[in-house]
């Protein structure tokens, strides 16, 4: 039986500002999928939240781009907004909701969506990250360091099934194509393209040997939708570990050192990608550091076997990865205190052309005189 699973996110409202998911937004959220679950539409689902963002995890039998399990994360979103998001007055309803008719799929409506289908291992683990106040790009260096680098992956250098290498699909965002690159043939490509993280996104990894489809990700970019800033894309991403694949241990060691990533303030500036619990998913300082949670899964059947009460493994709230929290706040500070709005803690120009900053330009564009 092939299973799929789909994670479909969207802020639609906060409290307290770009902060945090309210817990009725949740219920609600829980609600809509319990009934769907019961109308056997879905095999399982999880509810969870990072930072302000509401991430619907779904398993069925539909495949990816299904149009009723679109129109059930959507219909969901509205409701948690009507019942929820607009009577309380949460910050920004509906933010991520950028259209108002349903047209098949949420892909270009603003929800950010990673979806796999896959036949299950017998035995298969599986990785969710969610991510708060920061773009899709923000997993290149990640899921470069995980199924490319040897130096961080161990398995790619004394796993033989691994030595086949990767086959990474990547999404130029600009003009809505992709290129699949082979590692470790095409490393360097597949870096030179990566590296520039605001067009170049890496949309989903394969084994190369026999094309087992290992990692996918949300390539969604809000501001391309709107023509404008509506807020940070806050992508999700699935990883499959193990049994020929890297370790758990391995896909989690991609964020041991914390990347710089757009996003925090305003969207328009960089910090650190801070791996941290779900407890601790909650931006406050300058609206960062960007946050990212990992959730670990046992899939069987298309069930998400969790812990106690089926909760997932929380696998960022392992101490371990204090010493990641501690070197994102110390460059986080650095960069607001050292470089304030100065490039390159503050996005360049282009990428500031959907932001307010256009209208600054405006306002001083008639007293730009020319040189003698």
């Amino acid at each position: 039986m092939k299973v799929t699973i789909s994670l479909i996110k969207a802020d639609v409202g906060s409290q307290s500002g770009h902060h945090v998911v309210h817990p009725k937004q949740i219920e609600v959220a829980k609600q809509r999928l319990e009934a769907a679950k019961k109308k056997d539409l879905l095999i399982d689902y999880h509810v969870f939240s990072c930072g302000d963002d509401l991430e619907l995890l779904m398993t069925h039998t539909k495949g990816e781009n299904n149009q009723a399990i679109h129109k059930l994360a959507w219909n969901t979103f509205k409701e948690v907004t009507q019942k929820v998001s607009k009577p309380l007055k949460l910050y920004a309803a509906g933010q991520d909701l950028l259209v108002e008719a349903f047209s098949g799929t949420v892909k270009g409506m603003g929800p950010g969506v990673a979806e796999m289908e896959i036949e299950e291992r017998a035995s298969e683990p599986i990785i969710v990250f969610a991510a708060d106040k920061t773009s899709p790009g923000a997993w290149n260096l990640p899921l470069y360091r995980v199924f490319a680098d040897p130096m961080s992956t161990a398995g790619l250098v004394i796993d033989v099934s691994l030595h086949g290498g990767f086959t990474f699909r990547v999404l130029d965002v600009n003009e809505g194509k992709y290129v699949d690159l082979e590692c470790p043939s095409e490393l360097y490509d597949l870096v030179a393209l990566i590296g520039a993280h605001h067009r170049y996104i890496i949309e989903r990894i394969y084994r190369t040997s026999d094309r087992l489809l290992a990692a996918v990700s949300s390539t969604t970019k809000l501001s391309l939708i709107a023509g404008r800033y509506v807020g940070k894309d806050d992508p999700v991403l699935i990883v499959r570990a193990q049994h020929g694949l890297p370790a758990v241990g391995e896909v989690l060691a991609g964020f041991m050192n914390p990347p710089i990533v757009p996003g925090a303030m305003r969207g328009s500036h960089y910090l650190t990608l801070m791996p941290v619990s779900l407890n601790d998913a909650k931006c406050t300082y300058w609206d960062g550091p960007p946050r990212v949670v990992a959730l670990g899964f046992q899939l069987c059947n298309g069930k998400l076997i969790g812990l106690e009460e089926n909760k997932p493994a929380d696998l960022f709230a392992d101490k371990a990865f204090d010493y990641a929290r501690q070197k994102a706040m110390e460059i986080a500070v650095y960069l607001r205190s050292v470089m304030g709005e100065i490039e390159p803690a503050r996005l360049p120009m282009h990428e500031l052309e959907y932001t307010t900053l256009p209208q600054v330009l405006e306002k001083l564009k008639g007293r730009f005189k020319p040189m003698g």
